[in-house]
């Protein structure tokens, strides 16, 4: 820490963090140096490379230092700042919630885009804030699928379930900070297990819509998740960030990642209507073992969308 002992200018830090997040094999080492200086400062970037020469206080200096040496060892910079983008929206992230991450943004492109064409398909004008919609975003973690697409059709409602409670806390947060727990109905299951009885027994601050009864089933226009997909043989092969610091339960869908799928998408099959959507993220290897899960008999419509890296990324569907 003596190397800016006597300087404690944002230009020193900022090249003091950099350098030992680069010592350390920090991926992208200066944008968390520059990400972790701004959180502790409560600036933007702009500011920082405006006032090079600002004086910082040893408190903030000293906040700093230990901010840098936790993301040295391994912790992600989201955990440390406690946000992260996704959506253009900010969302709370924690050690209990899946790290929002960009290609996901391609399960809300393509979910809009089904929607669309559906609606022109039926000849009917294209809506666009998902009046009389019902959603739901199983695995739901932060919320960020369903606070983006509650975002993008402010008439649809939403269900989203997690199997932990503690995510679910943190989405409940994010729904609240984006003005939308009155959208969204966070449900504790397993997948679509009991979603119908879920719906009934949930709080009575957030009633099921349309009064549904022990008696009734829901029925959604779209199915959307970004399940756990990561192998537990692939354990090792993760970067630390990922395999030390993010929730398990999040990450792995089984020994070759891909065994949640079929549950999933049988469950999809007897929870949407007729014309129904169902869009999934996929684990880079994925596709050779869902691709098959959607049969002729039951979808029709199965699309493949690459993410910007070539690689299939979203499979998406509509069930006869």
């Amino acid at each position: 820490m003596n190397l800016v002992s006597q300087e404690k200018s944002v230009r020193a830090l900022l090249k003091f963090g950099i350098t030992q997040l680069r010592d350390a094999h920090v991926p992208s080492c200066t944008l968390a140096a520059e990400l972790l200086l701004l959180h502790v400062l409560g600036r933007d970037r702009a500011w920082i490379y405006a006032h090079p020469e600002e004086e910082v206080s040893a408190l903030d200096a000293q906040r700093f230092f230990v901010l840098i040496a936790r993301r040295a060892v391994g912790e992600p910079t989201q955990h440390l700042t406690g946000k992260q983008e996704f959506w253009g929206l900010e969302f709370e992230v924690t050690p209990d919630v899946l790290i929002p991450r960009p290609e996901t943004e391609h399960v809300i492109e393509v979910a809009l885009d089904r929607l669309a064409v559906h609606e022109l398909r039926a000849g009917r004008p294209q809506k666009n804030d998902g009046a009389g919609l019902l959603i739901a975003d199983i695995g739901t973690g932060s919320g960020c699928i369903a606070i983006a697409l509650a975002k993008e059709l402010p008439g649809a409602e939403i269900y989203a379930t997690d199997i932990s409670p503690k995510a679910l806390g943190v989405a409940r947060r994010n729904a609240s900070r984006h003005g939308l727990s009155n959208q969204i109905h966070f449900l504790e299951c397993n997948l679509l297990d009991d979603v119908d009885q879920a719906a009934v027994h949930q709080s009575p601050a957030c009633p099921a819509p349309g009064g549904v009864t022990s008696h009734q089933s829901l029925f959604f226009d779209l199915i959307v998740s970004n399940p756990p997909y990561v192998g537990r043989r692939e354990a090792t092969t993760l970067p630390r960030e990922v395999r030390d610091h993010e929730p398990g339960v999040a990450l792995y869908g089984g020994e070759e990642g891909y065994e949640l799928y079929a549950a999933l998408v049988a469950q999809a099959a007897q929870h949407l209507k007729p014309g129904g959507i169902l869009v999934l993220e996929l684990g880079h290897t994925g596709l050779p073992a869902v691709r098959p899960l959607l049969d002729a008999q039951t979808w029709t419509n199965v699309r493949i969308t690459n993410d910007l890296a070539g690689i299939p990324r979203v499979i998406a569907a509509e069930k006869l």
